[in-house]
């Protein structure tokens, strides 16, 4: 599936880039997406704006509305809080990048976590995209 990378930050993205085509190289779509790597303020100003939650948080979804358009939505990402995430839960700034817009990518087709069978369901998809990258969780991983 194709998306484009769109950098907000001061960060170098050129692995970030990499790491997300060969991730989503394996998924089969037709449309698009937006993927909009952030800094913690924006992400906050985002989830107080459109969750009413006034703190920063790792990704945001948000689907495309547009009937017509070729793109299903835009993915939200904040490096910071991967980077942060990555050390709280003892894997690779990599797995957490990707684990993140696999997250957000599932969001923007439907899935969502409001049930413990409807996590699963979600943790299994977004496993098996990432197992394919070569990303899955390793064994010594706190959660």
């Amino acid at each position: 599936m194709k998306f484009n990378l769109h950098n907000q930050t001061d960060e170098d993205i050129k692995e970030i880039k990499k790491l997300l085509r060969l991730i989503f190289k394996s998924v089969k779509e037709k449309k698009n997406m937006q993927i909009i790597l952030v800094t913690p303020d924006q992400i906050h100003e985002l989830n107080k704006t459109y969750r009413q939650i006034d703190k920063p948080t790792d990704v945001l979804s948000f689907e495309n509305d547009d009937v017509d358009d070729t793109s299903i939505g835009d993915i939200f990402i904040s490096i910071e809080q991967a980077k942060k995430q990555a050390e709280d839960y003892g894997h690779t700034f990599e797995r957490e990048i990707g684990f993140l817009a696999v997250h957000g990518y599932l969001h923007l087709k439907g899935f969502d976590h409001h049930t413990p069978e409807d996590e699963k369901e979600m943790m299994m998809a977004a496993e098996a995209i990432l197992k394919k990258a070569k990303l899955e969780r390793s064994h010594h991983e706190k959660h």
